[in-house]
C-alpha cells in the first residue's frame, strides 16, 4: 500500500494516501456545503422580500399550469453567480435556464423556487433546491424550505441535518400508520388513471396523502420524518435532486418506479423510510412501473 509521511507534533505518522485525499475532499465539501449554506439563505431572504410585490402583471406562463416570476429568475442569478464563485470549474443544470453548460467533472442542479404556484397564492411550502453532481454521483445537497427558514442538507459521506441538527428517517413501519406524500399531475396526464388507483389505494390503507406543492420540500419531509413515503411522475432532476440526496443521507431509499437508479431524469420516482418503501414500491410498481 502507498503511504505518504505526515507530520504530526514531534511524531512523524503513516497515513494512506487513499485517507489522505478522502480527509481533504470529505473537509472541503463539508466547506462547500456551508458556503451554499449560506447563499441559499441570502437568496432566500430576497424571495421572502418579494413575496408582497406578486401581482398578474409579473407572472409569466412557461406551459400548462407552469407559472414563473422575475424572483424566480432573479434568484437564478443569484444562485449561479455565488456558486460559481465556490466551485468556478462546475457546470450548470438550471431550471430557469439562466446557466446550462454542462461542467467536465462537477454540475450544479439548481430549482430557484421549487412551489412557484405556492408562492404566488401566498401559501407555503417554496424552497430552494442545490445539488452537486460529481460525473453521474450526486455529492451534496441543500433544500431551503423558506416560509420555515428550515436548511436542510448533507454531503458525501455525512449525515443529513436540519438546522445543524442530524436527521434520519422515520421507523414507521407499518403502512397503516405512514403518512405519505405525492405531487397531483398537472401537466403530463398518460397514466391518471393508474395515478388514481394508486392514490384511491394508499388513501386507504395509509395513515393519510399530503400534496404540499414542492418536491423538494417533500423529500426533505421525508428525510427528517415527517413523511414515510414519497412517489411522483414527471419531475424534473432540479425537483428532486438534492431532496433525494438528503433522502439516502438520513437512510431512506429512492429508486425510478421499475426499482431502478434512473430517478434524476427520468422523470419518476419512489421514494420511502427503510422500513416500508419495499412493500410501498411493489403497489407504485405494478400500477405505475414498465410493467404495470
Amino acid at each position: 500500500m502507498d503511504y505518504r509521511k505526515i507530520e504530526a507534533g514531534t511524531e512523524k505518522q503513516k497515513i494512506p494516501v487513499f485517507c489522505f485525499f478522502y480527509k481533504i475532499e470529505y473537509m472541503q465539501l463539508e466547506n462547500i456545503c456551508t458556503k451554499v449554506n449560506e447563499l441559499v439563505q441570502s437568496t432566500g431572504d430576497f424571495i421572502l422580500g418579494e413575496k408582497n410585490k406578486i401581482n398578474d402583471k409579473v407572472i409569466e406562463s412557461k406551459g400548462t399550469h407552469d407559472f414563473v416570476t422575475y424572483v424566480d429568475k432573479t434568484a437564478e442569478k443569484l444562485l449561479v453567480e455565488g456558486l460559481s464563485s465556490i466551485l468556478p470549474e462546475a457546470g450548470f443544470i438550471a431550471e430557469e435556464g439562466t446557466a446550462n453548460q454542462k461542467g467536465e467533472t462537477y454540475d450544479w442542479i439548481i430549482d430557484p423556487l421549487d412551489g412557484t404556484t405556492n408562492y404566488i397564492h401566498g401559501l407555503s411550502p417554496f424552497a430552494i433546491s442545490v445539488a452537486l453532481r460529481r460525473k453521474d454521483k450526486i455529492i451534496l445537497g441543500v433544500v431551503y424550505e423558506m416560509s420555515l427558514k428550515e436548511l436542510f442538507y448533507s454531503w458525501e459521506n455525512a449525515p443529513a441535518y436540519l438546522n445543524r441538527k442530524a436527521i434520519k428517517v422515520s421507523s414507521v413501519s407499518e403502512m397503516h400508520t405512514a403518512l405519505i406524500a405525492t405531487g397531483f399531475p398537472y401537466y403530463q396526464f398518460d397514466d391518471f388513471e393508474q395515478y388514481m388507483f394508486v392514490l384511491m389505494h394508499f388513501m386507504k390503507n395509509s395513515a393519510g396523502i399530503r400534496r404540499l406543492g414542492s418536491a423538494a420540500t417533500d423529500l426533505a419531509y421525508l428525510a427528517a420524518g415527517r413523511f414515510e413515503a414519497f412517489f411522483e411522475s414527471a419531475l424534473h432532476a432540479w425537483d428532486v435532486a438534492a431532496g433525494a440526496f438528503i433522502v439516502q443521507q438520513a437512510g431512506g431509499k429512492i429508486t425510478d418506479y421499475n426499482g431502478g437508479d434512473n430517478w434524476l431524469f427520468g422523470g419518476q420516482i419512489v421514494a420511502g423510510n427503510s422500513m416500508i418503501y419495499e412493500e410501498f414500491f411493489k403497489f407504485v410498481n405494478q400500477k405505475l412501473g414498465s410493467n404495470g
